[in-house]
């Protein structure tokens, strides 16, 4: 674990030293594919340290079809950990992250993100114009619906904002819902970073059928589509089902 930490802190800190400038320095276009291949190779290579330091267990195979995939979509998973878009995007080396703002300018990772050109989520209005601008460059749109990492006292998931139903209809895109499965609740909202959780986690990344927003349906009624949609699937019965939380235990 504390191998992991470092990891982070030597190659995260290094791709911020050269994205900043890069970004800067690079025409847009460039920098973007760089960046992106540098972040998906990053994730990808602390995915495989984590499978041989047998720390985590993760099977992802669902995403490969969508890494080979050429067309324009949003990816939609539920967020149940500060790391999934480390496993998403190391399978998916087109994608372009939607994040918080303050992610951007991160030490660890605000420079690679900048270069990569991930995308804010500070103002709607920006964040939809600039997702649907990504979406028609055929890249693979990681936007999260919930809009954080799912509280620990909600059953199955938040309720999903509105923004993935505008812009999958603003870009006409399909959506991809994509379920992550753990059996721990380790960095979930409020989990302390040094906190040390039971190893081996298991995780399991699913990928649903897309969905299509129909030419009369309005945002709010694709918004609960797709939330019934991640309720139906996440509660059925599976060894990796999301358990209660007990009082005085935030851990599964």
């Amino acid at each position: 674990m504390a191998a992991g930490l470092l990891y982070w802190a030597v190659f995260g800190g290094l791709m911020t030293l050269l994205g900043g400038p890069l970004h800067l320095i690079l025409p847009q276009e460039s920098g973007q594919r760089l960046g992106r291949f540098l972040l998906h190779h990053l994730f990808r290579s602390f995915v495989v340290y984590l499978r041989l330091s047998q720390l985590v267990r993760v099977d992802s195979t669902a995403l490969e079809a969508l890494g080979k995939s050429s067309g324009a979509a949003i990816i939609a998973p539920n967020h149940v950990s500060l790391w999934d878009v480390v496993f998403i995007i190391a399978r998916l080396p087109r994608a372009v992250c939607v994040m918080k703002k303050s992610i951007l300018h991160n030490p660890v990772l605000g420079g690679g993100a900048r270069l990569a050109g991930y995308i804010a989520n500070d103002g709607m209005t920006r964040m939809i114009r600039n997702a649907a601008h990504a979406l028609t460059d055929h890249a693979q749109l990681l936007l999260f619906p919930e809009g954080t990492r799912t509280k620990p006292d909600a059953r199955w998931i938040n309720p999903l904002k509105g923004g993935c139903a505008i812009i999958a209809m603003r870009a006409n895109v399909p959506v991809h819902p994509v379920f992550m499965r753990s059996d721990t609740r380790y960095l979930e909202k409020g989990w302390p970073l040094w906190k040390r959780p039971v190893f081996p986690i298991h995780v399991l990344i699913e990928v649903g059928q897309p969905l299509i927003p129909a030419p009369d349906e309005s945002s709010q009624a694709f918004t609960a589509r797709l939330q019934s949609v991640f309720e139906e699937e996440l509660s059925k019965p599976h060894p990796l089902r999301r358990k209660a939380v007990t009082p005085g235990n935030a851990a599964s």
